[in-house]
């Protein structure tokens, strides 16, 4: 199984600055791991921009056998799925001008890894019916919810693993409830499941007096802190740290936010800090549209939502009391500690006060990287330096 990214891959900055579009995640899974699991395989092998090399595995072909290309933008359905198995050597599924999916001998499929890029032009066309994709970055919080229950038949969640539920922990249509492994539900918590499914993974924890609303994924490894309250639609990534108050939104991993303050319809990257009762905007007084800033331009464009918070790339951070505004666009590894509304486009490696923006930088950057990834056991390495430092240098270029 191969993925490949196509143009609009630049929809998804700033969190794709530094991960590929297949790790980008929505539901309780990335996209790559939804598709091992509706495939079943191990395997994931992708076409990578440059600057991942070191970072992400690029891809080895098996000789003699044929591989399945998948766009990294789609989403696996049973109607989906079922096409793309069906595909023979040298089909491609497309819809209109956009290729899903493929299916090429191996030594195609070596040239598609050594040029850099898949071309289907010699393919047989089989046109279809557009499926399920992501389009636009707020697409991922949009779709969250119905992610959270597709994930959960294709992972075929335990209803109950080994984990240590209070007595005293109150779970409400306990049959749409997950619990997996080593999880702990203290006492005091509510699981209401009456509206979406509930997914706990292994070895998180969800402190005393918690209220949790599904559909709602805690991912394995994250602690939600006392008195928590999360709304539907909201996933918390692997090994992440929340507390206050957090409404359809989505955390990717190794992210906190620890203490009191709203989140809402946003999407944060990794390594990600908010200061104590940091602030998200997503609904304008006037309650329009809200208009946010092209990453790869610098131009407004309207994204036909009421309801759009923040997206935050990794490694960027705020400090207590920070107020985010509607549809805010911040860039990886950013220093946010002004005492007004900070601007609402802010480029990569910015430090950011009382709306003056300077540049962090890279060195202090890198040691401030490395010393909150070792709380964690990961190992800031050279391919990772690399890739920062990439992004460094291209912080103030229009990726057009």
């Amino acid at each position: 199984m191969f993925f490949f990214e196509d143009s609009q891959y630049k929809n998804f900055h700033p969190l794709t600055l530094s991960r590929p579009v297949d790790d980008l995640r929505t539901g309780i899974l990335t996209i790559a791991q939804k598709w091992q699991y509706a495939l079943d395989t191990s395997s994931v092998n992708r076409i990578l921009r440059p600057e991942f090399h070191g970072v992400f595995e690029g891809g080895q072909v098996e000789t003699g056998k044929s591989s399945l290309w998948l766009n990294s933008r789609y989403l696996p359905n049973e109607r989906l799925v079922e096409k793309i198995t069906d595909l023979s050597e040298g089909q491609c599924l497309r819809h209109n001008e956009t290729v899903i999916a493929a299916k090429v001998d191996s030594e195609r499929s070596t040239q598609w890894l050594n040029e850099g890029v898949p071309n289907f032009n010699t393919l047989f066309v089989l046109e279809v019916n557009d499926f399920s994709s992501i389009t636009h970055l707020w697409d991922l919080f949009l779709m969250n919810g119905e992610q959270i229950e597709n994930d959960l038949t294709l992972i075929e969640a335990d209803h109950r693993g080994k984990a240590q539920i209070s007595e005293h922990a109150v779970l409400e249509k306990a049959e749409n409830i997950y619990i997996q492994n080593g999880a702990v539900i203290e006492a005091g918590c509510i699981l209401n499941a009456e509206e979406g499914s509930i997914f706990i993974g292994e070895n998180a924890r969800v402190m005393a007096g918690s209220h949790i609303r599904g559909p709602v994924a805690i991912c394995e490894g994250t602690t939600v802190n006392m008195g928590a309250r999360i709304y539907g639609k909201t996933t918390i990534g692997p090994v992440c740290k929340v507390g206050g108050e957090i409404n359809n939104s989505i955390f990717h991993s190794y992210s906190n936010k620890g203490h009191e303050g709203f989140m809402g319809n946003s999407v944060i990257g990794q390594w990600c800090n908010f200061g104590a009762d940091t602030n998200t905007s997503n609904l304008k007084n006037n309650y329009s549209a809200i208009r946010i800033t092209n990453w790869n331009n610098q131009e407004e464009i309207e994204t036909g939502q009421q309801f759009l918070g923040t997206v935050m790339g990794d490694h960027s951070k705020t400090a207590i009391n920070t107020q985010l505004n509607t549809g805010t666009m911040c860039g990886v590894s950013c220093n946010i500690f002004s005492a007004d509304f900070p601007p609402k486009f802010i480029p990569s490696f910015s430090w950011v006060g009382s709306n003056v923006i300077q540049t962090y930088q890279l060195n202090k950057a890198l040691e401030t990287m490395q010393a909150v990834m070792a709380r964690r056991d990961v190992e800031l390495t050279e391919g990772y330096g690399q890739l920062m430092k990439h992004i460094f240098d291209n912080r103030n270029k229009r990726q057009i």
